[in-house]
């Protein structure tokens, strides 16, 4: 099967680690491969940026159906444009937050999500609203870091850890969700410490989950709704 990975940003600074953890995650016959949009944000943080971002998103996941791919991944874990391009095309789309919060939700009866900073808290908060899973979200905590730290896995990885502590011991967190597609690389290494110290949680990365619900999808021959044009 062949998945097209869809950034909708325009940096490119995060393609390498997406790569990375995609190869370590995918079925061994998967192909996939990783664009940009060529106008738009640098990253999405908020509404406003989703909007500029979402219909140069669309173009890539027609362009993708019509090169014959068979599925799309939309990189960002506020889910933009998701819904528009269901409609524009047959293949399965998923982005980073619906896969990752039904796995949390079959896993554990309440979990957190831990972001890169306080400004795509509304986008998440109207994504979980919108899939109906507020009640299962103990909290959404962020640690507070601008989109270009993202590559220094070392601070991004200790300021992890002091939230993922935080949600486990303040908010009853049984498990956690990566609220940024640019942290899955280092999700399994934040399970292993919080083990160490005695506090053993599912840490959930977004890419990861992704990647093998549109396996999913594609191998069992479903999709969403078709629309008309």
């Amino acid at each position: 099967m062949k998945i097209r990975i869809v950034k909708p940003l325009l940096s490119v600074a995060l393609n390498e680690i997406t790569k990375r953890e995609v190869l370590l995650t995918k079925a061994p016959d998967t192909e996939f491969d990783i664009v940009n949009i060529d106008e738009g944000p640098m990253n999405i943080e908020c509404f406003y940026e989703e909007t500029l971002a979402s219909a140069h998103v669309v173009e890539k996941v027609v362009e993708a159906e019509r090169e014959g791919w068979n599925g799309v991944f939309i990189s960002c874990f506020a889910d933009p444009a998701v819904d528009a391009s269901r409609e524009r095309v047959k293949i399965p789309v998923v982005g980073g937050f619906q896969p990752a919060a039904l796995t949390a939700s079959l896993i554990s009866d309440k979990w957190s999500i831990v972001t890169i900073s306080k400004k795509p808290i509304p986008l998440i908060r109207k994504v979980s609203r919108k899939l109906g899973i507020e009640n299962n979200i103990a909290s959404i905590r962020h640690i507070d870091t601008p989109f270009s730290d993202l590559p220094n896995e070392k601070i991004i990885e200790s300021r992890l850890l002091k939230q993922i502590n935080k949600a486990v011991d303040e908010d009853g967190a049984e498990a956690i969700v990566l609220g940024c597609t640019g942290f899955g690389r280092i999700a399994q290494t934040l399970a292993q410490k919080m083990a160490s110290k005695g506090k053993p949680v599912a840490v959930i990365s977004p890419t990861a989950s992704a990647i093998g619900f549109l396996e999913l999808l594609i191998r069992s021959g479903v999709s969403h709704r078709h629309f008309s044009f």
